[in-house]
């Protein structure tokens, strides 16, 4: 795949996407937008593990290009297509069956806020400063708000959308924002990759549809007996699928097929 706004590392498990437009800190066109859909459409056909999300330069994102926003002029149906194009992005990203971290550093404001509150795993550096401007802009958060409230909660929310306090990373951690602070820019890369190994620990297939279950609880999509007889049957394929493999790793005290590559690169 070939990119205008983004760089991609891949690795056979392991996709690193950086939001390339540092001289706007990485605010997010429409191109970038597209691009981050295309890239996780292509990611759940492959065997994508882990995907992170981190910015070039000094900031992780920006928010929209307001720039980009305003060559639509007076087309609103334009602007609507463009504003609904990132949430159909972000939806991806929450219900991708990959593990999702976000490595944060400097801006993440608006469209950049919404993308941390979609991520499985949440890791800030203490230079990062996180906000939702948008109101002061004249605009709304219109396509993170749900992600927001979901991650924070309403209260919260509303004191950060409709004020639009910048904070610091310490108060992004104790509000839930984030998951880890880190002291500095090289102890983030220093846990991201951590993390990786973290995840590539744990079965692929039992992972992903674990995601899948919490999301089924979180949005009550069924009805709780109706889910928990679907848990049932995903319990059943895993002990006969993966869980075979785990129950002999865990007997032989080895790891299991799945994590020989995180423990490779953790012996070397």
């Amino acid at each position: 795949m070939e990119f205008t706004t983004l760089q991609l590392e891949q690795q056979p498990a392991v996709w690193r996407v950086r939001l390339n437009r540092p001289q706007l800190a990485n605010a997010m066109s429409l191109t970038m937008v597209e691009e981050l859909l295309a890239l996780m459409n292509s990611a759940q056909q492959a065997d994508c593990r882990v995907l992170v999300i981190e910015g070039n330069g000094d900031h992780f994102c920006a928010g929209g290009d307001i720039k980009d926003m305003q060559a639509a002029g007076g087309d609103s149906a334009r602007l609507a297509e463009f504003n609904r194009a990132f949430g159909h992005m972000i939806e991806t990203a929450n219900r991708l069956p990959a593990v999702v971290i976000c490595a944060l550093k400097g801006a993440v404001m608006g469209g950049g806020f919404g993308l941390t509150c979609v991520s499985d795993l949440a890791i800030a550096s203490s230079t990062a400063r996180f906000a939702l401007p948008e109101t002061s802009l004249g605009i709304l958060p219109a396509q993170i708000a749900p992600f927001v409230v979901q991650r924070i909660g309403l209260t919260q929310a509303r004191r950060l959308a409709l004020f639009g306090n910048r904070i610091h990373a310490e108060e992004a951690l104790r509000l839930g924002i984030v998951h880890q602070l880190c002291a500095d820019n090289d102890s983030l890369e220093a846990e991201v990759n951590n993390a990786i190994q973290q995840a590539l620990k744990c079965a692929p297939a039992a992972s992903a549809k674990t995601k899948a279950l919490l999301h089924s609880v979180a949005d009550a999509e069924q009805p709780l007996a109706q889910l928990l007889d679907q848990a049932a049957q995903d319990f059943a394929a895993a002990v006969m699928g993966e869980g075979r493999e785990g129950a002999m790793a865990f007997m032989q005290k080895r790891p299991a097929a799945w994590a020989q590559a995180a423990v490779q690169e953790e012996k070397a």
